[in-house]
């Protein structure tokens, strides 16, 4: 992911109300993949133009709720400066953000901020009800969710749940760097216009 051409003044505050334009924009047509920025080294194509920038997004959402997430580990993803990663692969059904993502990036010498301070979706419910999924490469480093007791870090989630952690009841606290995140509508009409990428917020570039 490379920010956009940023202006002479120092900061740059946009309203979004649709979708956010950035590594996490998606247009999905054709029922193909959505360009979102990311593509792993020949183990798994995404069908993008480009590769995802070596400076990760960070990335915290206060609440969320998904159907699940799965986590496959030790997978090579390959970034725009031609090198390579391994990293995890994160799979989630339904992702939804119930409060507050907000995304940063920093490169270049500019620092990109998405802040989304209330509802939102990375791949919910298409307009005909299908359930949409969410992929992000890169590394969580928290994810709590509450069964009885609140239990917090990926790895002990996995160690609770095995390798489908189950997050219909919510989680919070979601903390990570990630290279990419890619939506995909799996059941999308050739026709189809949907967008499974909604986050009502803004985006400020900032320069030295």
């Amino acid at each position: 992911m490379t920010p956009g051409v940023v202006g002479t003044r120092p900061t740059r505050a946009l309203a979004v109300t649709v979708a956010l334009a950035l590594a996490v924009v998606t247009a999905v047509w054709s029922g193909q993949p959505s360009r979102a920025a990311g593509t792993t080294a020949a183990v798994e194509p995404l069908g993008v133009p480009f590769l995802p920038s070596p400076d990760p997004l960070h990335v915290t959402i206060a609440s969320m709720v998904a159907v699940s997430m799965t986590v496959q580990k030790n997978v090579t993803i390959r970034l725009s400066d031609g090198t390579t990663r391994v990293t995890n692969q994160y799979t989630f059904t339904k992702l939804k953000i119930r409060s507050h993502m907000n995304v940063s990036q920093r490169a270049a010498g500019h620092t990109v901020t998405i802040d989304v301070p209330g509802e939102g979706s990375l791949g919910g419910y298409d307009s005909a009800g299908k359930p949409e999924t969410t992929t992000m490469w890169g590394t969580i480093s928290n994810v709590c969710v509450r069964v009885l007791v609140k239990i917090c870090g990926v790895q002990g989630l996995l160690d609770f749940f095995g390798s489908l952690i189950p997050l219909t009841a919510g989680a919070e606290d979601f903390a990570g760097d990630i290279y990419a995140i890619r939506t995909v509508d799996d059941h999308a009409a050739l026709d189809s216009t949907d967008n499974p990428v909604h986050l009502p917020g803004t985006i400020t570039v900032t320069t030295p």
